[in-house]
């Protein structure tokens, strides 16, 4: 186990994030069925939302 401090870069359905890694009350496993229609249907969500994002972000810039 590695005792890093800061923020990790985590992925997730091919979406990435930062955690926290020194937040010591967080599960050390999460079981998540990535078979299930709901996990799939919540990617898709996750995904839409991101990419809304940063096309927002994106057209701010220009």
């Amino acid at each position: 186990k590695s005792e890093e401090e800061g923020p990790v870069l985590v992925s997730c359905n091919n979406l990435f994030f930062y955690a926290d890694a020194s937040k010591k009350d967080v599960p050390e496993d999460i079981d998540i069925d990535m078979d299930a229609p709901e996990t799939e249907k919540a990617a898709v969500a996750i995904q839409s939302q991101f990419r809304k994002f940063q096309k927002k972000k994106n057209d701010d810039k220009s």
